[in-house]
């Protein structure tokens, strides 16, 4: 079973920056990590829950069209941590980030919320 925990979420000022952090644990030894693609998704009540950014196991990026330019994913796999970089944060940008491995793990997220 793998475990992902994020962090780093909080109440900010539009304008302002907070980064995110999601350690994996469990049974996700570094190989299975460090080959795996990593996402940071954002969900807000009575929505989809949506990609913001997404790393692959080779470093290359995605993001989603409202952050690029103000958003920066990165990973570093000795410690099987994801970070995401918010800058130039804005109201909606408010919503539970998740952290998710490959195609099946999800974290439990943590709240971001933008005000303005």
């Amino acid at each position: 079973q793998v475990q992902l925990v994020e962090s780093g979420g909080g109440l900010v000022q539009a304008g302002g920056s907070l980064r995110l952090s999601c350690v994996a644990s469990g049974q996700t030894s570094g190989r299975i990590f460090s080959i795996s693609a990593m996402g940071w998704y954002r969900q807000v009540p009575g929505k989809k829950r949506e990609l913001v950014a997404r790393i692959s196991d080779t470093g290359a990026t995605t993001y989603g069209d409202s952050v690029k330019g103000r958003f920066t994913i990165s990973r570093e796999n000795a410690k099987k941590m994801v970070y995401l970089q918010m800058n130039n944060l804005k109201p909606e940008d408010t919503g539970v980030y998740y952290c998710k491995q490959g195609s099946l793990y999800w974290g439990q997220g943590t709240q971001v919320s933008v005000w303005s």
